[in-house]
């Protein structure tokens, strides 16, 4: 926008700065948040936090860093089949006037701003006490699963509303039936917006600590099985931290956590720009 524009325009000029300035303060947190790890994790990285197995003297972060994909791959092979297939049923066969799709979306969008400390009660309730699974790797990973999927659902849900009508019209006009119409017309455009709710969901089941106390444990082991109680990267950073003993490690954890996160974003950033560029 010329100058002149912004002398005509006070309140456009008022408001451009308004945004400007609060890009640059969440930028400014963010490099503040990410530089105080860096300074205090890095100094303290040492040989001993990747050994293979824990004690009491090298606090291995390896274990825990095993468990972390462990629990991310099967809450998401859990979660991600059920939430993108129940989007794309309320979004392409489902009546727009349905009571009970309704009903669903706004208990999905409930349940994505639940507090995770409630869904690590809920799993403790269920899958550790009821069905009897205790503080284990499989009792964590389906706690995640449940706190992620509204986040998958919704997200996919909204991928698959961007998607022109054009599209479907067009495929139908030309013959295709609806299944294959959803899967080799809406699907390949709307997959980004899907990876996207993907990654979100990464991010906070990498991240997460009350829930899985509660569900997975605190062991600092590799799992021998499913029903092996395990912790993972937040809560071995968590137990470093609260025990007063191991600070400097936990720093140390928390860059490693950092980068971890940081890795799975641009792996995955650069996969769905591939799919958007193959597409293209």
């Amino acid at each position: 926008m010329e100058l002149w524009q912004l002398r005509r325009r006070p309140l456009s000029a008022f408001l451009r700065l308004c945004v400007m300035l609060a890009a640059a303060a969440a930028m400014l947190v963010f490099l503040i948040l990410v530089g105080y790890i860096l300074v205090k994790g890095i100094p303290n990285i040492e040989t001993g936090l990747f050994e293979w197995e824990y004690n009491s003297q090298n606090v291995s972060l390896v274990p825990a860093l095993i468990n972390t994909v462990l629990i991310t791959v099967l809450s998401l092979f859990i979660a991600s089949p059920l939430g993108i297939f129940a989007a794309i049923y309320m979004n392409e066969y489902a009546k727009k006037e349905n009571r009970l799709i309704s009903t669903v979306r706004i208990a999905a969008e409930t349940l994505a701003g639940i507090p995770s400390i409630v869904y690590g009660l809920f799993g403790m309730l269920l899958f550790v006490v009821a069905l009897k699974w205790g503080y284990s790797l499989i009792a964590g990973a389906f706690t995640m699963a449940v706190m992620i999927l509204p986040i998958i659902m919704r997200t996919t849900e909204e991928a698959l509303k961007s998607i022109p009508d054009s599209y479907r019209e067009g495929s139908f006009g030309l013959g295709a039936g609806r299944l294959r119409t959803v899967f080799a017309i809406v699907l390949p455009p709307a997959a980004p917006g899907i990876l996207a709710g993907i990654i979100l969901a990464i991010g906070r089941v990498v991240g997460e600590t009350a829930a899985l106390i509660f569900t997975a444990g605190t062991v600092a082991r590799t799992p021998a099985a499913l029903t092996s109680s395990v912790r993972t990267l937040s809560v071995h950073m968590y137990s470093l931290s609260s025990e007063g003993l191991h600070i400097k490690q936990a720093y140390a954890t928390a860059v490693v956590l950092l980068v971890l996160v940081i890795t799975i974003n641009s792996i995955s950033g650069a996969l769905a720009g591939r799919i958007a560029g193959g597409r293209g």
